[in-house]
């Protein structure tokens, strides 16, 4: 039976509302046909906007309650509080529904009701405005599924990227390179790979130094730490490199060499992904398009994101593109599927 994806909404006064019914528009076959099913969570009235401005559905989204049965395409209220958000207007109101959201749809899927959770984006401020001190999607769900330790994975097409650390100051990265945290990122990046269906996965570790230190020279964190971790982890039977230079690892990665790389610190990971994700026309300088998908590894429940943030500038104006939360959406079913194959 095909379970329903949450898609949680993120900030209603981001582009989140329009990129969703502009996603289930393009997938309405699929939706039509019992193939795929989607909850929408978040701000109804918003997204009754988002319906109006866009005229892309024939029907309003059915709205229902978390108990009853759902139709395919269906959309719940997060929270009793509030309503209409305005597009583009950074608010505490906007951060209160970027979290019930993401609330609702980890109880959902705690509960098994739902097959996982697709989120779209949320914004820091207006998060902790609403009184949710988080760094972002990732610390939440980790706090509400009972987690510590899980992983910011980044994929476009063949680049798949996790992350040892992501929101810390660059001079605390070499203190959180731990023995400890680079074997359970390397575990769950394997483990990730093997639910996409690769059945022995090849694993680059970043070198954390330029030239892997060196010989020491400039600094011994890949020959204290990384090379350990990894010696002992092939030694039980993964398949994993390196450490491998950061100037490099990302290109033998696209040109197929490795299934995923294990980056050190947020921009050395994020740069190459959202580099190759995002397409800009050469005439005006400006993106057009981009394509990317953010998974958060390590969590009892599914969870797949967009790359990219609220969009403020935009919201409301009907041009915010919908790849990424589609490719989002697809890869959050195949990691359903392959996980009740299992």
């Amino acid at each position: 039976m095909t379970h329903h994806l949450a898609i949680t909404m993120g900030d209603p006064a981001g582009i989140g509302p329009e990129i969703i019914v502009k996603a289930a528009a393009r997938l309405k076959d699929r939706i039509d046909s019992g193939d795929l099913k989607l909850m929408i969570i978040g701000s109804v009235p918003t997204l009754r906007r988002a319906e109006e401005a866009l005229s892309l559905l024939p029907e309003r989204i059915a709205e229902v309650s978390e108990s009853g049965s759902w139709p395919a395409l269906c959309c719940l209220q997060a929270d009793e509080e509030g309503s209409f958000i305005e597009p583009g207007q950074l608010s505490a109101d906007g951060g209160r529904f970027a979290y019930k959201a993401v609330e609702a749809g980890v109880r959902l899927a705690m509960a098994d009701k739902i097959g996982g959770i697709v989120t779209a984006p949320l914004n820091k401020e207006a998060l902790n405005k609403a009184g949710y001190h988080y760094a972002g999607h990732t610390e939440m769900l980790a706090e509400l599924t009972g987690v510590r330790g899980s992983v910011m994975m980044l994929a476009h097409g063949n680049m798949r990227v996790s992350h040892v650390t992501t929101h810390v100051a660059l001079q605390d990265v070499p203190k959180r390179l731990t023995p400890e945290r680079l074997r359970l990122v390397i575990d769950l990046t394997d483990k990730a790979l093997k639910g996409l269906g690769i059945a022995n996965p090849k694993i680059a570790v970043a070198a954390l130094n330029p030239h892997a230190g060196e010989g020491g020279l400039f600094g011994r964190e890949d020959i204290d730490v990384s090379t350990p971790v990894i010696d002992k982890a092939n030694a039980e039977g993964l398949n994993i490199h390196g450490p491998v230079p950061g100037d490099t690892v990302f290109v033998k990665l696209r040109a197929g060499q490795y299934d995923a790389v294990v980056a050190m610190y947020h921009d050395q990971g994020h740069i190459p992904v959202k580099l190759l994700g995002f397409e800009i026309d050469p005439t005006t300088g400006k993106w057009m398009d981009l394509s990317g998908v953010n998974v958060t590894l390590g969590l009892p429940i599914i969870r797949t994101s967009v790359d990219h943030g609220t969009a403020f500038d935009i919201a409301g104006k009907g041009i915010a593109n919908e790849r990424s939360l589609i490719e989002a959406i697809e890869f959050a079913e195949k990691l359903a599927a392959n996980r009740h194959a299992a």
